[in-house]
């Protein structure tokens, strides 16, 4: 029995080392993989995301126009850098002190409660690629793709296909479609005024109708309005100065 010993333990060993180069060429193919599909996607404009995939295998019909975003009113990227990701020409994908704030929460009251931690650039990595829902699961692969997509992509880049992909009600998916339902006219023709009412309905465009917005949504446009006057040009310099 005494000499069986050092064998196990050899075969044990052997087995944790066979098994760490497992998941360490698994994570690496993953990272090559994620790197190459984020490789192409920085120059080849997504016709669909997962979220749009999703509504139309249950029946709902998508109207989405994909613009560059020079076809853009300056005025939409101020509103909504202002309103969804005040650090967005700062950070690197992920706003620690979100992060943190939304552990916290998530301690305290579950996933289910965790709402508002997401950067602008994690929203486009769940929306173009992965799912809906609030599971530890998603949210490490969320990070996990914004990381070496801030790497890969410009600010600009993250900003275009964010306003291309977001929903602005139902089925209505892209600055251009929101800015023809809701107001009758292109995007890069939207006053600073439609912009923020555009900003203030993100959140829950089911509920808030940009076009036709009731009390509490043009009192929340007015102050994204406010902040619009009040904000230094160079917190939007990292998109509008490299819009194509």
């Amino acid at each position: 029995m005494s000499r069986l010993r050092p064998h196990m333990a050899s075969c044990g060993r052997a087995a944790l080392v066979q098994g760490s180069r497992a998941i360490l060429l698994g994570l690496t193919t993953a990272t090559l993989i994620v790197s190459a599909v984020l490789l192409v996607l920085r120059f080849v404009d997504p016709q669909t995301s997962a979220l749009m995939l999703t509504q139309q295998w249950s029946g709902q019909r998508i109207d989405n126009r994909w613009i560059p975003l020079s076809r853009v009113s300056p005025h939409v990227v101020r509103a909504v850098i202002l309103s969804e990701d005040n650090k967005f020409c700062t950070h690197s994908g992920i706003d620690l002190g979100e992060v943190r704030a939304a552990l916290n929460r998530a301690d305290r009251e579950g996933w289910e409660a965790v709402r508002g931690a997401s950067t602008i650039s994690q929203q486009v990595v769940k929306n173009l690629l992965l799912w809906s829902g609030r599971s530890p699961l998603r949210k490490a692969l969320e990070v996990g793709i914004t990381l070496p997509m801030e790497q890969i992509w410009s600010k600009a880049r993250i900003m275009e296909v964010y306003l291309n992909i977001a929903e602005w009600g139902p089925g209505i998916f892209g600055i251009e479609a929101a800015s023809r339902h809701h107001f009758g006219k292109p995007a890069q023709r939207l006053s600073q005024r439609e912009a923020a009412l555009l900003a203030a309905a993100l959140p829950n465009p089911f509920e808030r109708v940009a076009g036709k917005p009731g009390p509490g949504t043009r009192r929340l446009a007015a102050t994204i309005e406010n902040r619009m006057a009040a904000a230094s040009p160079t917190r939007f310099t990292c998109v509008l100065d490299g819009r194509k």
